[in-house]
């Protein structure tokens, strides 16, 4: 069996709090299989700040490039929001990660249990089984990261703000690649979401993804929709989706209101992973809630820990390749969760847990 190496960010708020039960959790099965744990805990977000000047500080970066992968709790919250915006732990710590470590590729699973359908604003006759697609999103292209990026004083003094979308044929491929991979482990059905009725990088993207499909997965059943039909769709019906892929900005807006309709931020995890692989030879990721730190109830201990929960399921999955071992942690919070067990995010006015009871739950159905 492999040791589990990898760097614990925990963050800030409640981030700390879910990241403590979702190491008892992997504790617990660790245990149960005989795998080794090798993690450092390290300061990122507003707890950097405050402890090393800066929101990813040079020792956790360290601790990351030594690491197989990333256990990321959340970062960010009103203590520092008067900082620049480019001080700010949510730009200063996340992008940059990406950056450095060339995570290209995010995964967010889109699941609503058929049980938590009243946690959905969507009518329960349009999802009577709940919901379960997937979002491949770009990480690292994009308006994100294109140059230039300025803000600039006219010489009549009008002010003029520029962004620049860019794409390469490469980048593409690359996260197409992702995409059929998550593809043929479901239904074999990929929809790619563009824009490519006005915009030239949603053109190159459109024929880049038809040609590689073509070419290097005929099994693949392709579907393309532009980016504002992919928002509606996935209101009105989002099960006629299973696995859809796109680029960094349509990505960030869509697999958040994704998140929306599957109920409770609580419950969703994400993966990011990189262009390089770690000392295994899997790819390097960093695996992270959805959801924010939630500064409202931070401390209260009433906080969900399913999503970094089932992080660390993708972890496992992705970067440490216990396949297994990953489908035992989901099967336990699915069970825990459908049996009645449910933090006040999900509890729809009846009796809720707190977060550590949660995690016990998940615990007893490990076994």
């Amino acid at each position: 069996m492999p040791t589990l190496k990898f760097a614990v960010l925990a963050g800030d708020y409640i981030g700390p709090e879910v990241m403590t039960e979702a190491l008892r959790v992997l504790e617990h099965v660790a245990k149960q299989e005989g795998l080794t744990l090798a993690y450092t805990r390290a300061d990122v977000g507003g707890a950097g700040i405050d402890n090393h000047g800066k929101a990813l500080p040079d020792s956790t970066l360290k601790i990351c490039s030594e690491s197989d992968a990333i256990l990321f709790g959340s970062v960010g919250g009103p203590k520092w929001e008067k900082l620049p915006p480019k001080e700010q732990p949510e730009r200063a710590a996340l992008l940059p990660l990406r950056k450095h470590f060339t995570l290209f590729a995010n995964i967010r699973p889109g699941l609503l249990y058929r049980e938590l359908a009243d946690a959905s604003p969507l009518k329960s006759e349009r999802i009577p089984d709940g919901i379960d697609i997937v979002c491949i999103r770009e990480l690292t292209g994009g308006l994100y990261f294109g140059l230039p990026k300025e803000t600039t004083t006219l010489p009549d003094g009008d002010i003029q703000a520029v962004d620049t979308m860019v794409y390469r044929k490469s980048e593409i491929e690359r996260i197409t690649v992702t995409a059929i991979a998550a593809a043929r482990s479901r239904k074999k059905k990929l929809c790619s979401v563009d824009k490519a009725n006005v915009l030239e990088t949603s053109v190159l993207w459109r024929k880049t993804v038809s040609e590689y499909v073509a070419k290097h997965a005929p099994d693949i059943e392709l579907s393309h929709m532009y980016a504002d039909n992919a928002a509606m769709q996935l209101a009105r019906n989002p099960n006629q989706f299973d696995v859809f892929v796109t680029e960094n900005m349509f990505g960030d807006i869509l697999s958040d209101e994704m998140a929306v309709i599957c109920g409770s931020l609580g419950m969703l995890s994400s993966a990011s992973l990189g262009a390089g692989k770690n000392s295994l030879g899997l790819p390097f990721g960093l695996f992270e809630p959805a959801g924010g730190t939630a500064p409202d109830i931070a401390g209260k201990g009433i906080a969900n820990p399913c999503a970094q929960i089932l992080s660390v399921a993708l972890m496992l999955r992705f970067s440490f390749g216990l396949e297994k071992t990953a489908t035992r942690i989901e099967a336990a919070v699915k069970k825990a969760v459908t049996s009645g067990v449910r933090t006040g995010d999900i509890a729809f006015g009846k009796p809720s847990v707190g977060t550590k009871a949660m995690a016990d739950a998940i615990i007893a159905n490990l076994g």
